[in-house]
């Protein structure tokens, strides 16, 4: 039976709280653990990652997936972004402390747990969580595998540049409006001080140099989002990486939010099958 923990609270001494859901199967003794880190825009219930995590639970494999802590939502409200000053305080340093909090929950708080091996953990990122995941891969020796699905190779190059960039330092903040929701989502001029700050480690080239445990990268080569490009860079960074190429796949693998039909989208079931062969062999 598939067990579904969902929307469960990681409370945090002097941070914000991170929700998160876990699913598997109560059938299965001590599963391999994949932590998912979604992208730019995004949240953990967005499209179909429930379907996802679903798939991977019936297939003996434990998934969590979770928001991070400055994402836009809340703990109440998990789903779009009712809480813009939190998102506007977001950077890739809070996004790294974020998922470092969760695999340390999971270490902790499961390490007995008799469905879940917590020593096998994979790290699995979206976009932006492409990123987190490597840098974070790079630094805890915990990681066992890395996926990246439509992965960015690098975070400088997304900022802001030349007039657009001091505009943004003069005023102290820069509007970006989410497609979907045609909200005006703000990102305040600490984000690139932050990146500044700790520029090296943030370089996903730097981190992924490191990394010597499997990693698939899998990318659609029609992504408009994320360049194709960008996984061939991740690839010959990584030293064990392999490329899975979804031919005229998307950047979100023909998966759109909200979601309403009970199976996944084609590509992400091919990337679900690909992803199952590279946990399994």
């Amino acid at each position: 039976m598939i067990v579904k923990a969902l929307n469960k609270e990681l409370k945090r001494v002097k941070k914000r709280s991170i929700v998160y859901d876990l699913f598997y199967n109560d059938t299965i003794q001590k599963a391999p653990l994949i932590i998912f880190c979604h992208g730019y825009k995004g949240f953990k219930d967005w499209g179909a990652w429930n379907l996802l995590a679903e798939a991977f639970a019936l297939q003996g494999i434990a998934f969590l997936k979770f928001n991070f802590s400055h994402n836009g939502g809340t703990v109440t409200q998990p789903v779009d972004f009712p809480d813009l000053a939190a998102f506007a305080e977001n950077n890739y340093s809070k996004e790294l402390d974020d998922l470092d909090s969760v695999i340390e929950m999971v270490s902790n708080s499961y390490k007995n747990h008799i469905a879940l091996d917590v020593e096998t953990l994979i790290l699995m990122g979206h976009s932006r969580g492409g990123g987190v995941v490597t840098i974070k891969t790079s630094e805890d020796s915990r990681v066992k595998k890395l996926i990246t699905l439509a992965g960015v190779s690098d975070y400088k190059s997304r900022f802001p540049q030349g007039e657009a960039l001091k505009i943004w330092q003069e005023k102290g903040v820069y509007f970006i409006e989410n497609g979907r929701t045609k909200q005006k989502m703000p990102h305040n001029y600490q984000f690139y001080q932050d990146f500044i700050a700790h520029e090296n480690r943030l370089s996903i080239e730097n981190a992924a140099t490191k990394i010597s445990i499997p990693h698939l990268i899998v990318h659609g080569d029609a992504d408009p989002t994320v360049p194709f490009f960008e996984a061939n860079q991740l690839k010959l960074w990584s030293k064990a990486s392999i490329i899975y190429k979804v031919r005229g796949g998307d950047h979100v693998f023909g998966a759109k939010h909200p979601w309403e039909i009970p199976e996944m989208p084609r590509d992400l079931e091919l990337i679900f099958s690909k992803i199952l062969d590279f946990i399994n062999n």
